[in-house]
């Protein structure tokens, strides 16, 4: 088993990871009769797929001997309605100076656009991934 979920009431749940003891909250968004005073569900998938995203590419950076160190990731949801769900992802990263070789920067932003999370979304939910290189 990899996590518990117990539902608080009030359209709060609490999320336990397993193996770390971790914690997290989430709260229904206020423009779907929550607090919005967490993480909503679909905010989670948006940060599970960059977190994916520069999990995957820093693996690899590693075994080439680079850094990503620094990267700062704004993500913005797009949500639709009927049935209510997410239309479209943006993700955008700034990465570091430290990766200077187009050609590693290429296969990193393959590796991130490829990443195990992007490869569970539906085909017809629109990310758009934007890499800033410093």
């Amino acid at each position: 088993m990899t996590a518990t979920v117990v539902y608080k009431g009030d359209l709060r749940c609490e999320c336990t990871h397993l193996q770390s003891g971790t914690v997290i909250e989430t709260d229904a968004p206020t423009d779907n009769r929550g607090k919005g005073e967490r993480f909503s569900p679909t905010d989670t998938l948006c940060v599970s797929l960059a977190t994916c995203m520069i999990t995957t590419m820093g693996i690899r950076a590693a075994d080439m001997k680079l850094d990503l160190s620094g990267t700062k990731i704004d993500i913005t949801k797009h949500m639709l309605s009927d049935p209510r769900r997410i239309g479209k992802i943006e993700i955008s990263l700034q990465l570091p100076a430290t990766v200077t070789e187009e050609k590693d920067r290429f296969l990193l932003q393959k590796i991130g656009d490829n990443c195990p999370v992007m490869k569970s979304l539906h085909p017809d939910l629109l990310v758009v991934a934007e890499y800033h290189w410093a």
